[in-house]
């Protein structure tokens, strides 16, 4: 197919037409197998998002972002990528996708595109020719392919892990069946990891990054950005000071990354209209966090410190002020975000002891109070669309979705799960398709005769698009409800803040001169600051007094 040139992010309707419209945008995470099945064959598809931009448009979204769509063999759900120029066939054809971005941005509604720029999938052809080629050729230097340690070469060759469980090393066989080289993947082994000092690789990836851009993609997303490159001499991984590996990391927040985002971010301002990057920069020092925001690098990057926040007044105030002060010197909004396509769902979350996500902890069984969890992850849906920058919502979160915890170990697909036998619960129950419509599985995600690839629980009826469009009680209008204030009031999205007066288990703050948020995380109701007006509550007040686990935005 040939460009678009027809269309462009510079021709967005006025409403959302300026240079800064991502400082402040809210953007919807689609996860394409889950969102809507247009075919019938049971997976979601483009035809399926095209067929629902209305749902969309009604929300109120600036911006969808889409997990990865290109061909793959779904090792882990589409980040192992075969070609980065097409579109997988289960989602549909690259035309449908110029045709839904076209429409997508017809309603307002700009796209951005997914780049796992770490690996690729073992089917890429660029592998393909690698396991082809002797040692020491051409085709593997673009991968890093070595000879094991021990006897034999037996042992892999230094000691990484990968993020899926197991060693970050996966053994060839030669053309005689003899075990050869190993080669690197820090995630799966059908992911084998590229060698971004290759000159190849890099070009390569600019070129895809033209290739989305002249189809009009106002940006990307970055997967696993601070993990390209690596230590040549390949050194094992050192004994953790604390709980953190002494600097520099062998793998993880090299100096030379740098140098990839800031090619990547020339390329980016030489089209017309802001194209956008934007980074998953898993980052505990948030002053290095904060180096891949320079003027000159990624426009934002996820907030992964507040997703996994407890709910918790004390953490929650650290967080926010933490990532505050992170982006101040760099001049980045902040962007914020409860859920996504790889973290518990925010319902079950908010309704555990441990109100906080952390891989490492991940476990199967733990009760969770989906009612207490409900109030709480309306309460957040306020908290967050106040606080200024971005705002990231995954597909569902505005449906109140809890996580799907009784996945039948056979249907479950997740490499988190499969390689550490079951072990870590994986990542399937924030993933299971969307409800629509009806009160039985599939819900309108497809035809009825389709069986979704994922089950669905049975009691979502009342958790449906159609179901809750007609509450004004639900938790999707509670969503709509705030996204269109949110874009009515002048002080919301990017800007200032300032903490009001409160409790210690209050956080409040105001926007502007006449905008104020309050959240009660404590136990017992409490009296809002003098106002004019109550814009919107998250849930039922006790009489002007706000309750626990709700919040408020305030005319003052």
């Amino acid at each position: 197919m040939t460009p678009r040139k027809d269309r462009s992010v510079a021709d967005t309707p006025p409403t959302r037409r300026h240079e800064n419209w991502w400082r402040g945008a809210v953007i919807y995470q689609i996860y394409p197998r889950s969102f809507a099945d247009g075919n019938g064959d049971g997976t979601g598809d483009l035809a399926g998002v095209r067929a629902r931009l209305g749902h969309l448009a009604d929300l109120g979204v600036d911006a969808v972002w889409f997990n990865p769509w290109y061909p793959s063999p779904m090792a882990d759900g589409g980040y192992d990528v075969a070609d980065y120029r097409g579109i997988d066939p289960a989602f549909g054809t690259l035309e449908e996708a110029e045709k839904l971005i076209a429409e997508a941005l017809d309603l307002g509604i700009r796209t951005i595109v997914d780049i796992v720029p770490n690996h690729i999938s073992a089917a890429h052809p660029w592998f393909a020719a690698a396991l082809a080629s002797p040692p020491g050729s051409p085709e593997r230097d673009r991968f890093w392919f070595r000879p094991g340690r021990g006897p034999d070469g037996c042992e892999p060759p230094n000691n990484w892990p990968s993020q899926f469980g197991g060693p970050a090393w996966t053994r060839t066989k030669n053309d005689d069946g003899t075990p050869g080289q190993w080669f690197l993947n820090l995630f799966d082994s059908q992911q084998p990891d590229l060698n971004w000092d290759h000159p190849d690789v890099r070009g390569e990836h600019e070129d895809v990054l033209r290739f989305w851009f002249d189809r009009g993609a106002a940006g990307v997303r970055i997967d696993s950005a601070a993990l390209l490159t690596k230590d040549p001499g390949l050194p094992d991984l050192p004994e953790p000071v604390g709980s953190a590996v002494p600097a520099p990391h062998p793998y993880t927040d090299r100096d030379d990354l740098h140098d990839i985002y800031r090619s990547w971010r020339r390329l980016a301002d030489g089209y017309p209209g802001t194209r956008v990057l934007i980074g998953e920069v898993w980052m505990p020092d948030m002053e290095r966090f904060a180096r891949y925001l320079r003027p000159d690098e990624m426009h934002t990057a996820f907030n992964f410190d507040f997703l996994s926040c407890p709910w918790d007044p004390e953490r929650l105030r650290a967080s926010i002020d933490t990532t505050l002060a992170a982006h101040r010197p760099v001049g980045a909004p902040a962007t914020w975000v409860l859920c996504n396509h790889d973290v518990t769902r925010t319902v079950t979350r908010y309704g555990r002891a441990d109100s906080g996500f952390d891989f490492a902890t991940k476990a199967h069984g733990v009760p969770t109070d989906l009612a207490l969890g409900t109030r709480r992850a309306r309460a957040a849906a306020l908290l967050t669309l106040a606080l200024p920058g971005s705002v990231y919502v995954y597909q569902g979160e505005e449906l109140g979705l809890p996580e799907a915890e009784d996945i039948p170990a056979d249907r479950r697909a997740d490499p988190m799960y499969l390689r550490t036998g079951g072990t870590d619960p994986g990542r399937d129950g924030c993933r299971v398709p969307l409800p629509w419509s009806g009160t039985a599985p599939p819900y309108g995600f497809g035809p009825a005769s389709a069986d979704p690839w994922l089950p669905q629980p049975a009691d979502w009826a009342d958790r449906t698009v159609e179901a809750q469009r007609a509450d004004p009680g639900s938790m999707l209008s509670l969503y709509r409800t705030g996204l269109r204030l949110r874009r009515a009031e002048d002080a919301l999205g990017d800007g200032p803040m300032r903490w009001l007066d409160s409790r210690p288990d209050v956080l409040a703050f105001g926007r502007g001169d006449a905008f104020a948020c309050v959240v009660n995380l404590g136990p017992d109701p409490v009296e809002p600051p003098a106002h004019r007006e109550l814009l919107l509550a998250s849930g039922p007040l006790d009489g002007d007094r706000i309750p626990p686990d709700t919040a408020v935005w305030l005319r003052i």
